[in-house]
């Protein structure tokens, strides 16, 4: 036990583990709190509750296996309490190393063999780049260049999921949860995180949340700025040109309010714009990758109107920013943003902001090869949640530890390198064996010992 207490890890994990157990609502909940972190913690190949039953209590696995299934799958503790918590926490060693810069949404995906998972269907899984059974949750993150940190997640339920009443039940989706889209889930966790007073970032999405035009506009609306992807196809007015005037009122009848567009003066697409500038419109940036990581590539960028059904509005849309980056080797434009930050920005500032969503791409990386933040095995709307919270949960206390480990050691606090995983214990989490643990969980959830406390 030598290296807890030269390090002091383990100390800073109590204390940890005490702010977490102060929000969610029972003592008795501290230990599963605090094995289920740690197993999240450790190396190896599966962060699945066997193993991890296994390693923090190998003298009585069996009840331990029980006790953590039960407190992931149908303990009654709020996760939003739990993330707030974890936020509080973490944000100000986040902010050592400079201010919130961003907030980021994003949504990733979970391959799932299956129907039974819940929100489980056949959509875009960025995790394998294609359309695959799976499922996804979106999220909200804080961020600047150290890091980021999740402080909303919540799963996408297909609309097929949130209309079958029978599946719904089964998977314990909630009464009060109703189909919503992506981009829909997406403001309402950026309503709560302005009602909670969070520390305000400029709203970075890629064009799967960007192309929401209503999204773009009630982000405005809450007084946050965005850099937002739009697709090629994207319509705006140049600068200095906008939609025509209402025709003059003729006196018979109402007068007209609305904007117009005719053959003559109409908007374009976006990647019309981009082909249509000249040279010296493009610019080699140069943004950061992290602390000591620099990428270059070619941006032109320009003041532009989005163009989107003026022709229904009174008023034409306010001017913005339109960022195009073609780099050297393409034969066109790849990425397109519109943005409402300054119009006085400097163009490296502008990239640089727009390309810090590299950030969360990496982190969820991390999430998911370090943390288990996939490795999830049962069914259940709840379970799925609470094990997501306790990877965030887990993931924060390692970034509150980075600044104490040395770069060339593993990226884990010293105490948790004490536990082993027992030489005759082999994790589940093989494809042969996905089904056999999937139909225990749920054995196990249909005669849950009513003594446990959730």
């Amino acid at each position: 036990m030598g290296s807890r207490s030269k390090d002091g890890s383990e100390a800073r994990f109590a204390a940890y583990v005490d702010g977490l157990v102060s929000v969610i609502g029972h003592a008795d909940r501290a230990k599963p709190l605090r094995d289920y972190c740690v197993g999240l913690m450790l190396p190896g190949e599966r962060k699945s509750v066997e193993p991890m039953a296994a390693i923090t209590s190998p003298e009585r696995t069996a009840a331990q296996h029980q006790s953590l299934l039960h407190f992931v799958g149908t303990g009654g503790w709020s996760d939003e309490k739990v993330l707030a918590k974890v936020r509080e926490m973490v944000q100000p060693k986040i902010e050592r190393h400079g201010p919130i810069e961003a907030w980021i949404i994003d949504d990733t995906g979970f391959p799932k063999k299956g129907r039974h998972s819940v929100g489980v269907a056949r959509q875009y899984c960025g995790q394998l780049g294609k359309q695959d059974n799976c499922q996804v949750a979106v999220s909200l993150s804080i961020a600047n260049q150290h890091a980021s940190l999740p402080i909303a997640y919540r799963l996408y339920l297909p609309q097929s999921w949130a209309e079958e009443e029978e599946r719904r039940e089964k998977a314990g989706v909630p009464k009060d949860v109703v189909f919503q889209t992506k981009p829909e889930i997406a403001l309402e966790q950026i309503r709560s995180a302005c009602e909670a007073d969070i520390e305000r970032g400029v709203v970075l999405m890629d064009a799967g949340y960007g192309a929401d035009t209503t999204l773009r506009k009630e982000v405005t609306a809450l007084g946050l700025r965005y850099v937002a992807g739009i697709l090629p196809s994207t319509s705006a007015w140049p600068t200095g040109m906008g939609p025509l005037p209402p025709k003059k009122w003729s006196g018979n009848g109402r007068p007209t309010k609305l904007m117009r567009r005719d053959d003559k003066h109409k908007p374009c697409s976006v990647k019309e714009l981009a082909l249509s500038l000249p040279n010296q419109a493009w610019r080699n940036v140069k943004w950061r990758e992290g602390s000591a990581d620099f990428l270059t590539s070619r941006f032109a960028r320009l003041r532009v109107r989005p163009a989107h059904r003026d022709y229904w509005l009174s008023e034409p849309h306010a001017e913005e920013w339109l960022l195009i980056e073609w780099p050297d080797d393409e034969s066109e434009p790849t990425k397109y943003w519109f943005s409402t930050l300054p119009e006085n920005i400097s163009f490296r500032a502008l990239v640089d902001l727009t390309k810090l969503r590299w950030r969360i791409e990496r982190d969820y990386q991390e999430l998911k090869q370090e943390v288990g933040l996939g490795h999830y095995e049962g069914r259940g709307w709840r379970g799925f949640h609470h094990h997501a919270t306790l990877c965030i949960a887990a993931y924060g206390f390692l970034i509150s530890e980075r600044e104490t480990i040395p770069p060339s050691r593993p990226r884990r606090p010293a105490f948790v390198k004490e536990f082993a995983l027992p030489k005759n214990q082999k994790p589940r989490g093989a494809p042969a064996q996905n089904r056999a643990s999937h139909a225990e969980f749920d054995r196990y959830h249909a005669a849950a010992p009513c003594e446990w406390i959730g």
